[in-house]
């Protein structure tokens, strides 16, 4: 089941947002350019990292995945 639900654009959309960059994010959690581009590509990301980067942007991430599964569980409930 493919879902539409891509946290890796969700936190590139509020670095944006914060005027900040992957470079200084990668720096926060001590991870490379380039692990950083890779782990924002993913559509998940391991709940650690998620928690590091959650805490460096000052931004509940988990929030995000709460918010969308309260959603489709509506979505969900409205079919049946």
């Amino acid at each position: 089941m493919k879902n539409d639900f891509h946290i890796g654009q969700i936190i590139c959309a509020q670095l944006k947002k914060d005027g900040r960059k992957k470079s200084w994010l990668a720096e926060q959690v001590n991870c490379t350019l380039s692990g950083m581009c890779k782990i924002l590509k993913r559509e998940s990301i391991h709940s650690d990292m998620l928690l590091k980067i959650s805490l460096a942007m000052s931004h509940n991430f988990a929030d995000c995945l709460s918010e969308y599964y309260y959603s489709k569980k509506d979505e969900n409930n409205l079919k049946n």
